[in-house]
């Protein structure tokens, strides 16, 4: 390909690379959202008489989580749209890899809770040396909160936040900061060490909403940017959920405006 071929692929290409602001923006954005919906519930917790602190405890915090989500995967969807692409694209879903992907979950939820476990340990152990495992009653849970509402009334918004949360968070998670933003990065050129790292500060900013102590804090923004990283690590070597932004320009293989890692085969 001669050098003005080659100038005009990578200005096509460029051309359909999402925008920068969107690709950073989009992912604070959530962080926005997440505390907002904290403050919010923190509010309605006072209004009905519940002596909550803030932010709430870990029940309400999951609970306000679906709004939130919501929000976060039509932008998300939109924002894929926009560049030409589908939710779908990023997932890479199917059926007969089902199975396999099951256990390649399973795998790499046992590889990322073992640094996750150490930062926890590690970050606790800086702050409080030998008395971090005789604070641990507390750090996480603010022994003198009790709730207000009755025990069936808390059975009821379990079970609702079970049944909205856990299917919900995780997968807009990874779709956005993971898919969208990272592969974005990744699509205009960045390093791999900044395409990764960025979107997972803004990852692990965000899980200071579900600090329940401020000790906490510091040990859930290390923790999870140790996971942010970890989760993109994975997401780019396997070559899945990160589908190539990026549409070969009219008469150029698909081959050469991607890189050796982006065509790494499904697993």
């Amino acid at each position: 390909m001669s050098t003005d071929a080659a100038a005009r692929a990578r200005s096509q290409a460029s051309a359909t690379d999402p925008r920068l602001p969107g690709l950073i923006g989009l992912p604070i954005l959530r962080v926005a959202l997440v505390g907002m919906a904290a403050v919010a519930t923190w509010l309605v917790l006072l209004a009905a008489g519940d002596d909550s602190s803030f932010p709430p405890m870990m029940l309400y915090a999951a609970a306000s989580m679906l709004v939130v989500n919501l929000i976060s995967l039509a932008l998300v969807r939109r924002a894929l749209h926009a560049g030409g692409q589908r939710a779908r694209d990023l997932i890479d879903f199917s059926r007969r890899r089902l199975g396999t992907d099951l256990l390649w979950g399973l795998l790499w939820l046992a590889v990322l809770w073992i640094p996750f476990a150490l930062a926890v340990v590690g970050v606790g152990f800086a702050m409080f040396g030998a008395d971090l495992f005789t604070r641990f009653e507390t750090l996480f849970y603010d022994p003198t909160y009790a709730p207000t509402f009755d025990r069936p009334l808390l059975t009821l918004l379990a079970i609702a936040t079970v049944v909205t949360f856990a299917p919900l968070n995780a997968p807009t998670e990874e779709l956005l900061y993971r898919g969208y933003s990272q592969g974005g990065l990744f699509a205009r050129g960045w390093p791999a060490v900044w395409a990764i790292l960025v979107p997972a500060v803004i990852f692990a900013s965000q899980h200071v909403f579900y600090a329940a102590t401020p000790a906490a804090v510091p040990i859930y923004l290390v923790a999870f940017l140790v996971w942010g990283i970890g989760s993109g690590l994975i997401v780019r070597w396997q070559g899945r959920l990160i589908a190539d932004h990026r549409r070969a320009p009219p008469g150029q293989p698909h081959d050469e405006c991607t890189r050796p890692a982006d065509r790494l085969p499904a697993r």
